[in-house]
Order: C-alpha cells, then structure tokens, then sequence
C-alpha cells in the first residue's frame, strides 16, 4: 500500500494517493519511522514510550468504539434474522390465503345476481351471469384486444403479472397526489381480484392480488387470461364484459365495432361512471382519443387510421342490458343509475346485492295502465304521443309509481328525471306561495286587465281581459296571466326562485317576467316533490326510490336516511292548499275531483306543447305530463293530465284513508314568514333584457328538439346534461318600491312567455269522440288545413286540428271571428295576425297593489270561465 522510495525522506507515500482518514490524519506505518515529520502529539507519546515512562493510557475511546460496532453487528443480525424470520412467517401466512388451485377463473361467473325488489319485496329486476354474452379468445378481434391493453396494461406481455413499472408509477402519483388515485393494477391483478378477492382497499388485499396474479401466470397463459377479463370486467351501465358492453351503447355485436367505438369501450375500463357517454360525452371522448393515440404509440395502429378514429364524431345507440327479469323498465333503469351513488364500480362489477326499492308494485302497475290507456284515448286527437307519471308519498320522500313513457324497448327516454319541459301554471303555485308567505292575505284582490310592464306584455289565454277585481284565490283558479305576473313584480324574483329551490326544485330559474307563468323548465320528478312540501305543511322531504343495500350476506351497505327541511311556514302551506283545492272543486282542475280534499294545479306551457296537473291529498302528490318528445304542440287541454290524474288517484286511494287537510288559519294580523322585495325600475330593465336574451334560447332549443337533437333512442339528454345548476342564477339588490304596471297593450305573441292554459276543464273535451267541444282550447300550432301562421293562441280553436274532426266547431262565443290582419310586431316564429283589432285601451289605473281583506272574497264580475291563458 505505502512506496518506500529514497525520494520520500522517510515519509510514507501512498500509491494510488490515498487520502487523509476521517480525522485528517495520514496513514504512516510503524516501520523506518525515522526523521519523519510527526504530528506533535503523536511523537511526545512515542518518546515517552521509547523512554519507558508509561502514563496511564486512554482506553474509554476504543473501547466505546468496539462496543458500539459490536452492537450494531449484532443488529445486524439480529434484524436481519428477525426480518427474515416475519418474511417467511409473512409469506407463509399469504400463501395460506392464497388458494392453491385457480383454474377456477376459466370459468369463473359472478357469484350473485343484483336482485332488484320493490316495497313488498316482489322481485322487479335481476341481473345475473346468465344475462352476460361470454365470448371465446378467437371471437374478439384483434383491435378489441389491442385497444384493452392499449389502455389498461401496455406492459401485459412482458411482465409475469404485476407490473413493477405500473406499481412504481402508481406509487409515485398517489404520492404526488396525497391520495390514493391510481391503482396499478395489471390484467392479471384485476382478473384476480373479481374472481377470488373482496373490494377492500387495504396492503394485506393488495398483496393477496399481487400473489394470486403470480399463480394464474404461472398456470394459464396471456390469452387465457385475457379472454376472461375481457368476459369479467364491468363496463358501465349494466354491461359486464365486452359482448355486453358493444350491444348497450351502440347496439352492434363485437365484430360491428368499429376502431374508435372500441377504443371508447376499452376507455371505459378504470371509470365507466366517469367516461360513459350517457353521463358525460366531452369526457368520454377525450378518453376514446387517450386510448387512440396510446394504441398508435404501442404500434396497433396507423397515422392514418389515428387521424381518421380521432376525427370520427362519437354516435352511440343505447340499448338495455339483457336481463333474467325486468319489470317496471323506466323505474329500473332509474335504479340502475342511482346505484353509482351508492355503490362502487367495483362493488357493481362484483354483483350479489339486493337492492330494496319504494315502489308499490300494484299502484306502478295502474299508473302504467292509465298511461297507456290514456295515450290511446286521447293522444291520437289531441295530438300527443307520450306521457309521464309519478307519485311520491310527501311525508318520507319514497317514490311511489313512476312510469317514464310509452314503448320502452323502442325509447329508454325516461320522461320523469330526464325531460326539462316548461311547466306553464303549474309554477304559478310558487309565485302564490310566496306571496302568502310574505304576509298576502288570499283574499287580496287585483285587476285583471291590459298592461304592459317594460318590454314585456302579458296575455291571457282567452285574448281578452275581465277588467274584474279578483281575489288572490279567484285568480289562481282561474288561472289568470296578468294577475300572476302582478304579484311577481310585488313580491320580487329573488323570494319566489328561493321558496321554489327550497320546496325542491332544482332546475335553473333566472329572473324574468315570464317566469311568473312557468317559463324556466323543470322535469317531472322535482316539481312534483316541490308540490309534496304543501301537502307535508310545508316540510319538504328529497325524493329517493333505494331504500336499502344488501351484500349477499345480508349485511346493509346502504340505507336511505330521512333529511326533511322546512322550506314554508305551516301557515302559509295550509292557505296554499285551502286555494289549491278550489282549482279542483271549481277551477281548471275539476277533471280531478276523486270525491275526497285534493288540491292540485294545471298547466300548459306555449301552444300547448306541455299539458301538466299536478295535485295532492296529504299522504300522496302525484303529477301527470302529456307531450311529445320532439316539442310539437298537442292540440289538448291540461284538463286531460287532470282527468289521467284522477284515474289513477281513484284507484291508488281506495286504500288510503280519508284524511282532510289542515283547517285555514285566521288570516287577521297574519304576519309573514318571508319578506317581500318589489321589483324597483333597475329591476324592471333587467328582466326585459333577461327576457329577450331568453327568448332567443328558447326558440333555439325548439329547433333542437324538433330536429331531434333531445330525444329519441340515444337518450342522449341525461338529467346531468338537461339541468342547468341553479348556482348560475344571478341576485342582484333592489330598492323597494310599489311598482305599478303601466301602459296597457296587447300581449307578445305566443313564445313561451306566455305559457297559456286552454279553458277550463268543465268543457269535457277529453272524450274520445273525434267531435271537439265548443271552447277554444290550446292548439295554437297546427298542421291542418288553416294556411293562417300560427294566430295568438286565445283565439284558434282547438277542433280543427285532427283529419277527422269536424271542421266547424260548435258554438264559438266568437270573440273575434276572424283575426285582423294587422301585423304583429312580434317575434313569432311567422309574421302573425295580432287578435286585438285596436291597438290598445286607454291606460287603466294601475290595480289595486295586494289590499288585504281578510273578508269573503269580491265577486264583482268574474272572469269568463276562462282559464286565463294558463290553465
């Protein structure tokens, strides 16, 4: 090690320069030790060494330091020994776990089905093995393959079941993340957990999976496995498995797909919740593109067939899941969806859960009998392919009957949740709810007449105005526009929007005149709830249709809790009922009169494109719809809804009890639970420029539909893609004022402002004889014989629409024989002949702003039975 030379003087030298030790102290050697230069200290111990004289030497040092290496020599040993040891104890314990024999996954089906059972426990719906299209290695393309490994393990022929790389990448982003968001799984692993393991998400689980992955490498080879986790893995929608999965979202078998199909199925893989395209179609293409451009850099496919896939617009046809048993199609699809919230994909993917569902089987089973019949009956004349129903039971939130069309195996459009349809007079409650909620007596009294309040004019349905002071009560029965629109601009937008949103409506509602007569769309389900709150005394409860959640044994995964919120003072919930149920005894609702307390309310939204009752006794509120898909206006009434309502309701009641409704409290004195906020002039301009903005949406959203862009087999507008959040709806401050409309004039023309209801109901024009009645009713757009485009609805007859009718209809009053050919500056969808002769009546004293008069209401000359434009 040292070089000797003469040339060192003595010095030692090292050969290969070797370095000062850690106290920078050179190496030396004992030997030839003379005239070398010594550190100090070091020579006056070696002389005194050399002299005999011996101090008492320092030994503590290297004592210490030998004992300090022993004991970390022995923990060495010792960990490593007892390392070892718990190793071997570990891996024992884990094989122990591991079962010895896995030929089982070649013919592996899942141990449960997903069992569906209705209130009673009937069975509606089972999901099971048998229903899953198993496909042999050589049946699916090569694409199907490429793009599966493409996407969830592109290392699968290279490693031996678990993906070093993949675990060590996962690592690495969950802990950049601070959270568990990638697994890296393998093929193998993922077979392996859906056939031998639980979902749990813990080490021991994981390193089960890892182990089991090694065992069925080691006895299968890739194509086995890939056969069948191609056969196993859940895809979303109830499709298990590839086979599946190419039928439910475009209807073709394996060998139809085409490359940028298949890649969007493959992309399905790690989150079918997330990437489908009936949840979510930007999501679900720009996964399809991932595994595209994954699948041209893993060398599967060309530029050329990159660019082509890429380009290719996403066109999916829904088809149902084959199924051992299915009942109630539109509930069970309804179930299906709500079971993601609940469950995880790999808990779906695993099956054997029974889900316990609110529906009462015998009640759904009339509820699709007077849908059907009704259809029938009165859609071919009335001109209405489609209809919706559902009833929910106001105390618990449990849904009760929900039929969500005609036809399902041809239209899965579940019209209940997904329709967005406007609600015309149905909303009026709302506008009235708030009104008494701020203190308004029901016998305040208003003037139905002409007016003009902006930009925006309001109509009634019957073209003319009574001129009458009418009660608050009069006016909901009858159901009056002006009046409506009156106690809006007094009460304000902001009271109104939050009443309904806390009555439960979710929907988007932004402020504008014509949200007074049910401009601002809503679906089914939620305005029905809404209406539950009355019937409940002002508590509202969510609706929910899963009760419970068993696993297969028996154990509660989930169970629906009550969470009931008080969105109206009891109060004013028992006045609101008190004037609802005088739209049935004697208003546009009476079609619904069972013979027992039912409140309720009709609607018809702009050319009777959307005919609505929704109505109530204490223990159940259910509501009807009558339209078609494509918007199409029908040539019916919303008495016809009613008259469906009373149907069912008189059948489902012949097992409730008689129960009335709260008595009417005293209306002296009565203080308010909300506060009022009029409508100031900065107010007023802003709903004129929300109302033109809004116009030009609804018009593009007509086009939409009646190209098809809403409806048909795609089932394309989800209720996430149809409603709008509510969070976009803009609050402004307002200053208080007792704003007056002013400057009356004729109404706009028929866009959806004005929401009109045809007349009354006592005018029997539900049967079924092609022969109409007398009275007008809303058929404002017909494709009949009258070139004439589109007059004001209050004016065309409701007879003339159908081939079969006959022409002339029966005692008109003739208001207005035949419409005046003054042009209607409107932006109607055709230039149209405004019904109003002269141009307007003088301005009329602004009506009497909400006086409270808690006496028997004024009966100075009543509207004309009339429905006021919303029924």
């Amino acid at each position: 090690m040292f070089n000797f030379s003469k040339k060192s003087k003595g010095k030692p030298q090292v050969a290969d320069q070797e370095a000062p030790d850690a106290d920078g102290i050179q190496p030396w050697n004992e030997s030839n030790t003379t005239n070398q230069t010594l550190d100090p200290k070091l020579s006056a111990l070696m002389d005194q060494e050399s002299s005999g004289s011996s101090p008492e030497p320092d030994k503590t040092q290297g004592k210490k330091k030998s004992r300090w290496l022993l004991w970390v020599l022995a923990g060495i040993v010792t960990g490593a020994g007892s390392s070892g040891y718990f190793l071997y104890r570990g891996w024992q314990e884990l094989e122990a776990l591991v079962p010895d024999n896995v030929s089982e996954v070649l013919i592996y089906t899942r141990p449960g089905t997903l069992v569906v059972e209705a209130a009673d426990g009937t069975v509606i719906e089972e999901v099971g093995p048998v229903t899953h299209e198993r496909v042999k290695i050589w049946q699916v393309p090569e694409v199907v393959s490429q793009a599966f490994i493409s996407s969830e393990d592109r290392r699968y022929y290279d490693h031996f079941g678990v993906d070093m790389q993949g675990v060590a990448r996962a690592a690495y982003v969950n802990f950049q993340a601070g959270e568990i968001v990638e697994g890296g799984s393998s093929i193998t692993q993922q077979v392996a957990r859906i056939v031998f393991l639980n979902q749990e998400m813990t080490a021991i689980r994981k390193l089960r999976e890892m182990r089991l992955a090694t065992k069925l490498e080691e006895q299968f080879t890739k194509e086995q496995i890939l056969e069948s986790y191609l056969n196993l893995v859940y895809l979303g929608s109830g499709a298990y498995g590839i086979g599946d999965a190419a039928w439910v979202y475009f209807g073709k078998t394996l060998d139809e797909l085409t490359l940028p199909e298949t890649a969007m199925i493959a992309g399905l893989a790690p989150a079918p919740s997330v990437y489908s395209p009936f949840v979510n179609r930007q999501k679900a293409i720009t996964r399809r593109n991932q595994v595209l451009y994954r699948m041209r850099e893993d060398g599967f496919i060309s530029q050329a067939a990159l660019d082509q896939a890429i380009a290719t617009p996403l066109e999916t046809n829904r088809q149902t899941p084959k199924r051992l048993l299915r009942k109630y199609p539109y509930f069970s699809d309804y179930i299906q969806a709500e079971l993601e919230r609940y469950l995880t994909p790999e808990q779906l993917a695993k099956g054997g859960v029974v889900v316990e569902t609110t529906i009462n089987p015998q009640w759904q089973e009339w509820a699709e009998e007077v849908l059907e019949e009704g259809i029938e009956k009165y859609g071919r004349y009335q001109n209405f392919k489609q209809a919706a129903i559902v009833s929910v039971d106001p105390r618990n939130g449990q849904i009760k009957t929900m039929v969500g069309g005609l036809d399902f195996e041809n239209n899965q459009y579940n019209r209940v949740t997904q329709a967005q349809r406007q609600p015309g007079s149905t909303f009026k409650t709302f506008v009235y709810t708030a009104a008494i909620a701020s203190g308004m007596s029901p016998n305040a009294t208003y003037v139905d007449k002409e007016f003009k309040v902006g930009n925006y004019k309001p109509k009634n349905y019957s073209g003319s105005f009574s001129n009458a002071s009418l009660t608050l009560t009069e006016a909901l029965t009858q159901s009056i526009n002006t009046i409506a629109l009156s106690v809006m601009l007094d009460v304000g937008w902001d009271p109104i929007i939050n009443l309904a949103q806390q009555m439960g409506i979710s929907s988007e509602m932004q402020p504008t005149y014509s949200l007074a007569l049910g401009s601002w769309e809503v679906n089914l389900l939620e305005i029905t709830s809404a209406y539950g709150t009355l019937a409940n005394k002002g508590v509202h409860q969510p609706n929910y249709g899963i009760s419970r959640i068993l696993d297969r044994d028996g154990k509660v995964i989930y169970e629906a809790e009550s969470n009931p919120r008080t969105a109206l003072d009891e109060n004013s919930a028992a006045i609101m009922t008190s004037m609802l149920t005088k739209v049935v005894s004697s208003g546009t609702g009476r079609q619904a009169s069972i013979g027992r307390p039912v409140a309720g309310k009709t609607g018809t939204s702009d050319k009777a494109r959307d005919l609505w009752f929704i109505g109530y006794i204490p223990q159940m509120v259910t509501g009807v719809w009558l339209g078609n898909d494509d918007n199409k206006p029908t040539w019916g009434a919303s008495s016809t809804a009613a008259r469906m309502w009373g149907n069912l309701m008189s059948q489902i009641t012949g097992s409730i009890a008689v129960e009335d409704f709260p008595p009417l409290p005293n209306l002296r004195n009565r203080v308010g639970s909300i506060e009022a906020q009029p409508l100031s002039q900065s107010d007023k301009k802003e709903l004129s420029r929300n109302e033109t903005k809004k116009k030009t949406q609804d018009q593009q959203k007509k086009v939409n539909r009646q190209s098809g862009t809403n409806s048909g087999n795609n089932n394309s507008n989800s209720p996430s893609d149809e409603r709008r959040s509510t969070e976009n709806r803009r609050t402004t401050g307002r200053n208080s004022g007792n704003p007056t409309p002013t400057q009356p004039s004729r109404g706009r023309s028929p866009e959806p402002t004005n929401n009109s209801d045809p007349l009354p109901p006592f005018v029997p024009i539900e049967e079924p004889t092609p022969t109409p009645t007398p009275t007008p009713s809303p058929s404002p757009e017909q494709s009949t014989p009258a070139p004439t485009p589109d007059p004001l609805p209050p004016f065309v007859p409701v007879e003339e629409p159908t081939p079969t009718p006959t022409p002339t209809p029966t005692p008109a009053p003739a208001p207005a024989p035949a419409p005046t050919p003054a042009p209607a500056p409107t932006p109607a969808p055709a230039p149209a002949p405004t019904p109003a002769p002269a141009p307007a009546p003088a301005p009329a004293p602004a009506p009497a702003p909400a006086v409270d008069i808690p006496a028997p209401p004024v009966t100075q000359k009543k509207a004309p039975a009339a429905d006021g434009g919303s029924e």
